[in-house]
């Protein structure tokens, strides 16, 4: 039972987020075959940093820790925060000092004599051969055009053509809300998508670190699902947000929410057979989307909470 909570949370991980193979390392043990988020000796970053796609080094100090998704994290300063890395390594020579967690999910921890975890350290670097080939290849040595790869991509766009047209069946008006903010503020639902994907993986981690197997997996499922649909109409609004864009530009005619979002799901299914850039445009569609779903509250554009009135 404790294998099937670490499948589930890696599964989890994987897709929400889609993530390409771990980030390469030198010989070193330090990022530098791509360009790298730095946080330089002697200095200090006092908010949280995250590195999309990109190894990210700290010399330096991280008061409010560090998150790499798609990339590798070296330390050989101080992070004071925990240190979260999905899709890479987390590296630390011997000056380093991570005072929080340390949690990896596909890839590994190295330690060199010397430097300190103050919380829990835990890895898991085998995720699920399947999920990596469907997070847009290539991975375990198959090609981005092998017949599997490419089988895979296009059984997805099936998917996500049926769940279009169920959404579009059953809440037309407000994906279309939830596709305006998607237009409207892009960066800000990023942003609220990252740390709303983050906290879901975190409270993953916590449920089956902390939680025994019989509530455990209870509430991971519930977590799971939240994740599903959160992903799914995220993804329907940002279809629906790309194709419109696309609709104004080539035609002057008016049509149904269906036949744009239709071709938003065509045009970034032409995205995701473009090899690793794919995998990242995807991946911020995702984090954009269910930011949108959140902030839109699944397009009703309702307050989430409400104040209660002074007494």
């Amino acid at each position: 039972m404790p294998n099937l909570l670490s499948a589930a949370r890696v599964g989890l991980a994987m897709w929400l987020l889609l993530p390409n193979s771990p980030a390469e390392a030198t010989d070193e043990g330090g990022p530098s075959s791509r360009a790298a988020v730095l946080i330089e000796e002697g200095s200090v970053a006092h908010s949280q940093v995250v590195a999309l796609g990109r190894d990210l080094r700290v010399d330096g100090r991280a008061v409010d820790g560090v998150t790499a998704v798609g990339g590798s994290i070296a330390i050989t300063g101080v992070v004071e925060g925990d240190v979260v890395v999905i899709g890479g390594d987390a590296q630390l020579v011997s000056s380093a000092r991570v005072d929080g967690d340390v949690f990896v999910l596909g890839g590994s921890i190295s330690m060199a004599p010397g430097a300190t975890i103050g919380g829990r350290s835990v890895a898991y670097p085998a995720a699920p051969g399947t999920l990596l080939v469907l997070a847009e290849g290539p991975a375990l040595g198959f090609s981005p055009w092998s017949p599997t790869v490419i089988g895979a991509k296009m059984a997805l766009l099936a998917a996500w053509m049926l769940t279009l047209v169920v959404i579009m069946a059953a809440a037309a008006p407000a994906a279309r809300s939830t596709a305006l903010s998607v237009s409207e503020e892009p960066l800000q639902n990023f942003l609220a998508g990252l740390v709303a994907v983050l906290a879901l993986l975190l409270t993953a981690l916590f449920l089956s670190a902390f939680v025994g197997v019989v509530v455990g997996i209870p509430l991971l499922a519930l977590v799971v699902l939240a994740a599903l649909g959160l992903k799914l109409w995220g993804m329907v609004a940002v279809f629906t947000a790309v194709g419109e864009a696309i609709w104004r530009r080539c035609s002057n005619r008016r049509s149904d929410l269906l036949g744009p979002a239709s071709l938003g799901v065509l045009a970034l299914g032409l995205v995701k057979f473009v090899p690793w850039l794919g995998g990242w445009i995807w991946t911020a569609a995702t984090l954009v989307g269910i930011g949108a779903t959140l902030t839109t509250k699944f397009g009703s554009r309702q307050i989430w909470f409400e104040a209660s009135p002074p007494r």
